[in-house]
């Protein structure tokens, strides 16, 4: 993927986010952009389809990075009532998020681009920025907040213990750098170009992963077959194949603590999920022991997905809310572990909830253990595990492939964006 030509005897100068090309310019935000009042409707306020659009801060953090492409973008809407005195975006205006939960989020922000004929207004804890004259190439602008400096910036200005925000007196005071317009064209026809590719990538790893739930949805109940096995299915329940493991040990260093999450299964406790300092008596409390292969879910969280095979070759310590279960022998791990935790079987747990309020309710282990399956023999099992695990070893080099890519592009963001390398 070709990319920059450098920019020969570059002189450079001090400034008071740092050194910056010579013929770079610095200026507020406020100097640049004119500032406008946003709509303060939460998700109870919208609908699914209708004339305006909203963009909602949230989707900015969870949707879109950089530029927000609205005739490709799923959006929800607010009636033509609700529009008011807010004013519509506009080609090119510059939505920043004024809240985030973290740091990395604090000036999170999109370039709003292929507009067309739609209208859009920007909503809850964001700011509507346009630019006072002709100071940006297109597709520019989504990348100055990822600038090092700007960032930094940020991160200085926000304030909050739990959340962190910005207010427009503050962000109108954020100083950015300003190449010139033929460079500004340059630098995003570059970070477009790996754009691009992650986007192509992510896109095929969605295709992907629902190859492998329609295969799971096959496959996993018998309604299509692999050659060679015509045998009838057995009847049974998970009480058949699998044990309740409840062993347990104190937390004091010998065996690894480890945590269950939707998203990577069980693995090290991060800072995020790290309440250690809770404990007063750190010594009377006992974790359980979870072994390589033994397969582990969340009760309160079962229904969402929070359910995985321990993948690691070493036994760890999990929190006692936690359920842990083994293969008995005579049936394959893969199979039953990719049996369980089917998005088929996800939306059978949220049937089996106990608890009177919602928010305590949980899928015990009696009911869990007690879903009754069909399965097949222990040769049929394994072809099946085999051809989703190929479906996961496909995914998983595609989401290496991306993670490389946004990788690159950040190390080259750091370079374009400060002037580090020039573009001719």
């Amino acid at each position: 993927m070709s990319t920059t030509t450098p920019h020969t005897q570059t002189a450079y100068k001090d400034t008071p986010i740092g050194k910056i090309p010579a013929d770079w310019e610095v200026k507020k935000i406020g100097e640049i952009f004119n500032s406008f009042p946003t709509a303060s409707y939460s998700r109870a306020d919208l609908i699914e389809e209708g004339e305006i659009l909203y963009l909602h801060y949230g989707d900015i953090h969870t949707k879109f990075d950089f530029h927000l492409d609205v005739s490709k973008a799923t959006l929800p809407s607010i009636t033509e009532e609700k529009l008011k005195k807010y004013e519509v975006v506009k080609e090119g205006d510059w939505v920043l998020c004024d809240a985030s939960e973290d740091y990395d989020g604090v000036g999170k922000s999109v370039e709003i681009v292929n507009l067309d004929e739609k209208k859009l207004i920007a909503g809850l804890h964001t700011f509507l920025l346009r630019e006072k004259g002709n100071f940006f190439a297109p597709y520019f602008k989504g990348y100055v907040a990822l600038n090092e400096s700007v960032r930094k910036q940020f991160q200085k200005l926000a304030t909050g213990t739990k959340v962190y925000s910005l207010s427009k007196e503050t962000l109108l005071s954020v100083k950015i750098p300003l190449p010139p317009l033929p460079e500004q064209k340059r630098i995003a026809e570059v970070l477009s170009t790996w754009d691009k590719a992650i986007q192509l990538t992510e896109q095929l790893i969605r295709q992907k992963e629902q190859r492998k739930k329609w295969l799971m949805q096959q496959l996993l109940t018998g309604k299509k077959r692999l050659k060679g096995f015509d045998r009838d299915w057995i009847k049974c329940n998970a009480a058949d194949f699998l044990v309740q493991r409840n062993e347990q040990a104190p937390n004091n260093g010998s065996i690894p603590l480890f945590s269950l999450t939707i998203e990577n299964g069980v693995t090290e406790k991060s800072d995020r999920y790290e309440r250690e300092f809770l404990v007063k008596d750190k010594s009377s409390k006992n974790y359980k022991i979870v072994y390589p292969n033994d397969i582990v879910f969340n009760p309160a969280n079962l229904r969402w997905g929070a359910i995985a095979k321990h993948i690691r070759t070493f036994k760890v310590l999990l929190s006692p809310i936690y359920e842990v279960l083994s293969v008995k022998k005579g049936y394959d791990i893969d199979f039953i572990s990719y049996l369980v935790s089917s998005p088929r079987q996800i939306a059978y747990y949220a049937s089996i909830l106990e608890g009177t309020l919602i928010e305590r309710m949980a899928v015990k282990v009696e009911p869990f253990l007690a879903t009754n399956y069909e399965i097949p023999e222990i040769e049929e099992q394994i072809a099946i595990a085999q051809v989703l695990q190929a479906a996961d070893k496909e995914i998983s080099l595609l989401k290496t492939k991306a993670k490389q890519l946004k990788e690159q592009k950040k190390g080259l963001m750091q370079q374009l964006l400060t002037g580090k390398k020039r573009l001719l």
